[in-house]
């Protein structure tokens, strides 16, 4: 294979990307009983959605699978190949079927298709040819057709998985709805990813790990310095004698001191502190304390739980767990 004719790299990248949008705008149509049907099926069945098909098709129904099972809808991938071949063994008595292909009559699809039938599952087509073989054969029809690919030839899947991807993330997103599926369940499948950790991190998991740097509101300077450098989080609270919280001194407040030549052994640290200081409570999620951060331009906040001050979250603790 080599280049033969000079191409407008723009124009090309241009024109697939307009014909593929064309594709999925088309999909409106086909968004009909049937679809409302499958997705009531599958939100209501006591098995799992297994998904097959074969060559380019098989790879979108490996992403509906690791979607629909991400937003906690249950679902395994059954290549049609490997499913004549021992595979059909996935399939248990509750579940639903779907079978994913562009032209609906591949020679495994249709050596696949009477096995499943005989297993009495319900069968769900996703078929870019509504009179095709699986089309026939199938309980309910997705139809995802497309008039042409985006490929120059008319040949490599390209429009046509884009559209079984759309329909997938259509079916996707109604289970998601039908099932109530909040943020928070998302959380519990993706813990050890950085989205998993936005959404279940808490400020509190982060802070636990700190000292707690503290003096009184009259503590001299040379104790406050040493409780600075100590805890090694360029920053201290300040308490009254009733444990409450009154103000917070960082590395910065201690340049600004010097800088006013005041001298230092009179200074204590209600002298210095600066009041009302930033902070956030310890159930509030990690991401927030960096928005907060970011609101006020600053680097650390005072973890609180309720009225009491219990430590701090810098913003070096949110780099280290990926979030920023």
């Amino acid at each position: 294979m080599k280049k033969t004719t000079a191409i407008n790299i723009r124009e090309t990248a241009l024109r697939t990307l307009q014909v593929e949008a064309a594709a999925i705008r088309d999909l409106q149509q086909f968004v009909d009983e049937d679809f409302e049907k499958a997705v009531e099926i599958i939100a209501q069945c006591a098995g799992r959605l297994v998904v097959t098909g074969i060559g380019k098709s098989a790879i979108i129904g490996q992403k509906i699978v690791a979607t629909l099972n991400s937003t906690g809808t249950p679902a395994l991938f059954m290549h049609a190949a490997d499913a004549i071949h021992g595979d059909l063994g996935m399939i248990q008595e509750h579940d639903v079927v779907m079978c994913i292909s562009k032209s609906g009559s591949s020679p495994e699809i249709k050596v696949l298709l009477p096995l499943v039938k005989s297993f009495g599952n319900t069968l769900i087509a996703m078929v870019g040819n509504t009179s095709s073989y699986l089309a026939q054969e199938a309980d309910l029809v997705l139809n995802t057709t497309v008039t042409q690919e985006a490929c120059p030839n008319n040949l490599a899947p390209t429009t046509s998985t884009t559209a079984q991807m759309a329909m997938g993330d259509a079916l996707a997103v109604c289970l998601i709805e039908w099932h109530g599926f909040t943020a928070a369940d998302f959380a519990k499948f993706h813990p050890g990813g950085t989205l998993g950790k936005k959404l279940y991190l808490k400020v509190g998991d982060l802070s636990r790990h700190h000292q707690t740097p503290r003096v009184r509101l009259d503590s001299p300077l040379q104790e406050v310095i040493l409780e600075i450098s100590s805890k090694m989080l360029g920053v201290t609270a300040v308490l009254d004698p009733e444990e409450q919280l009154c103000g917070i001194i960082t590395d910065g407040d201690l340049r600004r001191m010097l800088e006013k030549n005041i001298n230092p052994a009179t200074v204590i640290a209600r002298d210095i502190m600066s009041a009302h200081p930033k902070h956030i409570q310890k159930d509030e999620l990690a991401i927030n304390a960096l928005e907060k951060m970011r609101q006020h331009d600053i680097t650390q906040l005072l973890v609180m739980e309720d009225k009491r001050y219990i430590g701090i979250i810098h913003l070096h603790d949110l780099i280290r767990e990926g979030i920023i």
